[in-house]
């Protein structure tokens, strides 16, 4: 990897993560998802996908050979066995894909946006960790309207999430989203700025 400012950013479901890589982005910052990467190392002639649909069997794909990720969430959501198998197949992959994209990005610093970010070894390649954060309410409130689930579904995958304290106690910068949108826009034009002086020192030094 280059010696390239790295800012991690994270934030529980609803907290409006997208909101902020987004606005990054459109700053002409390179934005590495790692939700995309997890996609990205289980398609379709990939060893990933592949060694999942021998351990879960040819039912885990759709018609077309894509994995059934709706199929593989329920069949590990509620099987710690499986999704630590899960967990220990993917992260590895995932995280050279990260290191890819990362090392293949051409602005002055880049984000690595991962709701997993804290939980694995992600964190390990972040200059500077931020944390996107509402209270639970607004969580459960956002992603309600957002994916149409109810109430107890949404604090279920809440409660599989790491807590708001400790992922709070992880930031090095708390960006606070319950504000409105132009709170926003001006919470993270500030960051850019920092992001780049501290990037123009770090390439410097």
């Amino acid at each position: 990897m280059n010696t390239r400012l790295v800012v991690g950013v994270t934030g529980g479901i609803g907290s409006g993560k997208s909101a902020v890589t987004d606005r990054f982005a459109a700053a002409g910052v390179a934005v590495v998802d790692a939700d995309r990467a997890a996609r990205l190392v289980v398609e379709p002639g990939t060893p990933g996908l592949a060694a999942i649909a021998q351990h879960f069997g040819p039912g885990i794909l759709n018609e077309a050979g894509w994995l059934d990720r709706a199929a593989l969430r329920r069949l590990v959501f509620e099987n710690p066995a499986e999704r630590a198998w899960l967990e220990q197949l993917t992260h590895p992959l995932i995280g050279e894909q990260i290191a890819r994209e990362l090392a293949a990005a051409t602005s002055p610093y880049c984000i690595l946006s991962s709701p997993l970010l804290l939980e694995t070894g992600q964190k390990d390649v972040a200059d500077v960790i931020v944390v996107v954060d509402v209270p639970e309410e607004v969580q459960v409130a956002r992603t309600m309207a957002r994916d149409d689930n109810d109430a107890e579904l949404v604090r279920k995958i809440m409660a599989a999430q790491m807590p708001r304290a400790e992922r709070l106690d992880g930031a090095d910068i708390v960006i606070d989203n319950s504000g409105t949108l132009e709170d926003l826009d001006e919470r993270v034009a500030e960051l850019h700025a920092e992001f780049l002086a501290r990037a123009e020192l770090a390439r410097e030094g």
